[in-house]
């Protein structure tokens, strides 16, 4: 009798804990905002793309502006209240659609070439080891190109948390995209994400959480950066026509499958 009550608490315990995590706080015709992580929640618009919102004791941030979401910035003060960092991880309009709701934003330099020259407010470029300090938690900026060349992750070191915006997509990686990189490129974000991945980071949040619903491991990244060598070295398994073309991309993209990874490239520019 006591093993199933003990059983029944462990289970009510642990449902209760899956429930509050994922706790709907917010929504809209727009998006839907959800809790998280302790003081992080995640945002997922009605086009499936994704931002995140984290909260510290005197200051709070906001990873990506996603794409049509009308009064974005009051809609982010339905969850906090306190001065706010807007952090883009690249500039892609499913990205950085919303900035012009506000007047700031922080962006890598190397991405101004995509950014939308509409934008009237002002930009703060961030460079690989600066960090944001939002009172008792600390973002750090980590520079990891190929999707673009300014893509950045933010992590929280503390927690264990990576933020990925599309560096390592979100099950599929884009590569076919101009302006275009060497899959070397990748290779060594991957590398350099695996390190920070033995040193402390266990989850990666990526950019566009609705497709997923779950952080990745570290396995995650391995294949990604396995199926990336071994397209450099003509391994790869075969590869098949992606469906989707997209007006900055390549005509004829190509797609890659490893375990849970996937790579769509331009057959063209793997080593370039």
């Amino acid at each position: 009798m006591n093993l199933k009550s003990n059983l029944f608490t462990t289970f009510l315990i642990l449902f209760t804990w899956i429930t509050a995590s994922s706790q709907s706080v917010y929504k809209n015709s727009d998006l839907e905002i959800s809790k998280l992580e302790d003081h992080v929640w995640v945002v997922e618009t009605t086009d499936k793309t994704t931002m995140y919102i984290i909260e510290g004791k005197d200051k709070a941030m906001l990873i990506d502006t996603g794409t049509k979401c009308e009064k974005l910035d009051e809609v982010i003060r339905q969850i906090t209240k306190k001065p706010l960092y807007v952090v883009i991880t690249h500039a892609h309009s499913d990205h950085d659609g919303n900035i012009r709701y506000f007047k700031e934003i922080y962006l890598h330099p190397a991405d101004t070439v995509l950014l939308d020259k509409s934008y009237k407010g002002i930009i703060h470029f961030v460079k690989d080891g600066d960090v944001f300090d939002l009172g008792g938690k600390k973002i750090e900026v980590s520079h990891m190109p190929a999707h673009t060349p300014g893509s950045i992750v933010l992590l929280d070191k503390q927690a264990g948390i990576c933020y990925s915006g599309d560096a390592f997509g979100s099950g599929q990686v884009w590569l076919q995209l101009r302006p275009y990189a060497p899959m070397k490129t990748y290779i060594n974000s991957c590398k350099k994400m695996e390190k920070l991945m033995d040193e402390g980071i266990t989850k990666i949040y990526c950019g566009h959480y609705p497709y997923v619903k779950k952080a990745y491991n570290k396995q995650y990244i391995v294949e990604m950066r396995q199926l990336a060598e071994a397209l450099v070295n003509g391994t790869a398994p075969k590869a098949t026509p992606h469906p989707q073309k997209v007006s900055i991309g390549s005509e004829n993209p190509m797609m890659v499958t490893l375990g849970e990874a996937t790579i769509v490239f331009d057959q063209e520019h793997i080593k370039f």
